[in-house]
């Protein structure tokens, strides 16, 4: 459930908390005696969204189970849940697993300012640089750590396999101890290496990290680290990475020496099977367990996205210092506020408030949690001026718009906040998300108003969120939009279009996927076969014409192609579009949320309906996918 997130609100917010101090500290041997415990709090991915939000959720009451509103999330909560949980739990370390930055107007606002001022509230042991880090270039991830360090935290930032280039801002000679590859905390006599690892590939394509900083192979740089960390006596590794679930298992069985890995960056929920029954998707088991290269045992957890969740991490190591076990909750923080989901229901009642409490109680994973007070004052001054400029309605929805990545019945299913209600759509399985849908179509008409574009072409992982069914804020367009691309016309053979297109499509389905690359377009449509190899995955293509119709695709002549400056540098594996002759390209330099806030003021009558896209105009026409669990990459 991706609260915002697939699989119901994206409930994919697992945030393991973890209590402890900031800082290094003197090594010494493991006390002798019996079993030793280790907590970690943790969090991951909440991309600027330090406000709660309405989460629907399957939720038992005196009339049977029934889809219930309540408030969820909001940073303040991860302060509480973080100060309540540590308060009773042993050795605590606290870590954040990257993207704290952008997806909300907080950091459009603000640049990490914000994020920084809430993450202080908390007091992180540890913080892991995510690839959307790097979404302003290395200067403005040196700032956000100013942010970070202007209080009595200085939280360290970790990441082991970035090398930052000459003239970068966060170069060591310029920086020195801004990024450290890890640090060694204390706990009960023992000592604990942190290591931060950031996805390699996905951040050097998928962001704009300074041309000449460098992201070494995530495996082995890991290795390294561990290696020197055992060597200075260390007793207990944990590496926090922003890498991927999926990837995070696979590395753990290619490393010697790793007890624990917390992770970040495909937003995934962990969490029991009886989720599915208050309409929340887990991906895996929180804790899931794996095995390293020598067959010991690795906990592997991540806490979903947008501070929705905090994860619970319980190790148990003997006193010879081997991990014996590990046990422990994805912790859903959410209100009391709860209200039925549809209107037309009468109120709950007493009796339906108190059939709730008790299946909350129940879950053992939701969580009711009151936000920090010290925590809501410091975001206060911030949200004042983020409501005053996200309040005005700009446009209707009249249904729900619901964000997908990739399209077919298993991949990427965690990105609506509608639950299920979205992701097990049979449209949107078929033919994918359909607000990214839309997006591509208003680039496509107003890249026709400028250029006369006959093609748009933008990424799934540009639209970060739905859009809900009824009034459309400027907020929520910029929370739907949130980074700082700007629309570029590229004049561009058909064959280099479609080895773009090629590309990206690999990059989604290789063993550590980049789902965000997955094409959607507007005036061009294909058949994706996801059993073939790179190079014949893409077959019946057809252009629109200025008529509506549709036409063979020809790779031979030269389209006009509307995108965004992200794709057009060749970012998030389209590097064939970044070979393409200067000549050929022409940069608006209109913002892409501003792109979109005009199509809507294109729109007839004063209410500003927004129309669903033809199924016939959608990109992809139809996905024929491997099996769960059997992607290939010829």
């Amino acid at each position: 459930m991706q609260l915002r997130f697939p699989a119901l609100l994206a409930l994919f917010f697992a945030a393991l908390l973890t209590l402890s101090g900031c800082g290094a500290l003197p090594l010494r041997a493991p006390e002798a005696g019996g079993e030793f415990r280790l907590t970690l709090l943790h969090v991951n991915d909440h991309h600027s969204h330090l406000d709660e939000e309405a989460l629907p959720f399957m939720l038992q009451t005196s009339r049977g189970r029934e889809r219930i509103e309540v408030a969820a999330g909001g940073f303040a909560r991860v302060t509480a849940a973080m100060k309540e949980i540590s308060a009773g739990a042993p050795n605590v370390i606290k870590i954040h697993a990257g993207d704290a930055l952008t997806g909300d107007l907080y950091y459009l606002l603000y640049s990490g300012e914000a994020d920084a001022a809430l993450m202080n509230t908390v007091c992180f042991d540890a913080f892991t640089i995510g690839n959307h880090e790097f979404d302003d270039g290395d200067a403005a991830l040196r700032r956000f750590i100013d942010f970070l360090h202007a209080g009595a935290c200085r939280t360290p930032v970790l990441s082991a396999n970035i090398r930052f280039g000459a003239g970068s801002a966060l170069n060591p000679r310029r920086a020195p101890g801004y990024v450290l590859p890890s640090i060694i905390l204390k706990r009960g006599g023992r000592t604990i290496g942190l290591i931060g690892i950031t996805a390699a590939d996905k951040t050097r394509h998928s962001s704009r990290p300074d041309p000449d900083t460098a992201f070494l192979p995530e495996t082995e740089a890991a290795q390294a680290e561990i290696d020197r960390l055992r060597g200075q006596g260390v007793d207990i590794i944990v590496l926090q990475t922003h890498y991927g679930y999926r990837a995070d298992l696979g590395l753990a069985g290619r490393l010697r020496g790793v007890n624990a890995i917390v992770g970040g960056d495909s937003h995934t929920l962990l969490g029991p099977a009886t989720l599915a029954a208050y309409g929340v998707t887990p991906q895996g088991d929180y804790p899931s367990l794996a095995r390293d290269r020598d067959g010991k045992l690795v906990c592997v957890v991540q806490a979903g996205q947008y501070a929705y969740v905090v994860g619970q991490l319980d190790l148990r190591f003997d006193a010879r210092g081997e991990l014996q076990g590990c046990a422990g909750t994805p912790h859903i923080l959410i209100g009391d506020d709860f209200r039925p989901a549809d209107r037309q229901r009468p109120p709950l009642g007493a009796a339906g408030l108190r059939a709730i409490r008790d299946d909350v109680r129940a879950s053992g994973v939701l969580r009711i949690t009151a936000p920090d007070a010290q925590a809501q004052r410091i975001l206060a001054p911030f949200r004042a001026r983020k409501l005053a400029f996200g309040a005005a309605v700009v446009a209707h929805a009249p249904r729900t718009f619901c964000a997908r990545r990739v399209p077919g019945p298993w991949r990427d299913r965690t990105r609506s906040a509608q639950g299920d209600a979205c992701n097990a759509d049979p449209r949107v399985i078929a033919h994918g998300g359909q607000a990214q849908q839309l997006v591509a179509e208003a680039f496509l008409q107003q890249g026709q108003a400028y250029f006369r574009a006959e093609i748009a072409l933008i990424n799934a992982g540009g639209v970060r969120t739905d859009i809900p069914q009824g009034p459309v804020t400027a907020k929520a367009v910029y929370t739907m939009l949130p980074f700082r691309n700007t629309l570029v016309q590229l004049k561009l053979p058909g064959a280099q279009l479609k080895a773009a297109l090629e590309d990206a499509i690999d990059a989604v389905l290789a063993p550590a996927p980049s789902t965000g690359a997955y094409p959607y377009a507007a005036g061009l449509r294909w058949t994706l076969d996801a059993r073939q190899p790179k190079g014949r995955r893409l077959s019946g293509l057809q252009v629109r014409d200025g008529q509506g119709r549709y036409r063979p695709f020809d790779p031979g002549r030269i389209y006009n192609v509307a995108t965004i400056s992200f794709l057009a540098d060749g970012r998030d594996h389209y590097a064939a579009l970044a070979s393409l002759d200067k000549s050929r390209r022409m940069d608006v330099g209109l913002e892409y949320a501003e792109t979109f806030l005009r199509y809507v003021r294109s729109l007839p009558g004063k209410d500003k309906m927004l129309a669903p896209v033809p199924a016939q105009d959608y990109s992809t026409q139809a996905f024929i996918d491997t099996p769960a669990g059997q992607g290939r990459r010829p």
